[in-house]
């Protein structure tokens, strides 16, 4: 009787935990990613297609989101180490523009761009309906993961590995 109630919660434990790990990686059918043109921080245009052959990790994000704090020392840290392999550009969702992101980019010592986003590159992915929200996009420009919520850097790190 123990030996069930034991095995019934330990099943249990690892459905909740298959189904959270499910909801919140999508790893996708290799569709091609948006382009996008949009602004950086010192109103160059960025685009997808200007990192062309690279890994790309683009991170929709906000100056007031805690996990999106989180994870920017994360891609900072990554952004040095792969610089020869990989583009992270963050999208800033912020409403406040370059008041708010101008500082916050300079205070986490952001070393990779930061473009502004809007409503229209956010469809383009298909819709933004939590943030952090992430993609990983294959050297070929393919859309490879696609994750919603703080991650930390070793599973961006994987990722970088495994595109590379």
């Amino acid at each position: 009787m123990k030996k069930n109630k034991i095995l019934t919660v330990v099943i249990s434990i690892l459905a909740i935990v298959t189904i959270f790990t499910i909801l919140g990686t999508t790893s996708t059918s290799a569709q091609t990613a948006p382009d996008f043109n949009l602004p950086d921080l010192n109103g160059k245009i960025v685009s997808l297609t200007d990192y062309q052959g690279k890994v790309v990790i683009v991170d929709f994000w906000a100056t007031w989101c805690g996990p999106c704090k989180m994870e920017i020392p994360g891609f900072v840290k990554l952004q040095e180490k792969y610089k020869d392999d990989l583009v992270i550009i963050g999208v800033s969702l912020d409403q406040g523009g370059p008041k708010a992101v101008v500082p916050f980019a300079k205070d986490y010592a952001i070393n990779y761009p930061v473009v502004y986003g809007n409503g229209e590159t956010v469809k383009a992915y298909g819709g933004v309906n939590g943030i952090p929200t992430t993609f990983v996009i294959d050297r070929k420009g393919n859309i490879q993961r696609k994750y919603v919520g703080y991650r930390p850097d070793s599973v961006f790190e994987k990722d970088i590995q495994d595109f590379k």
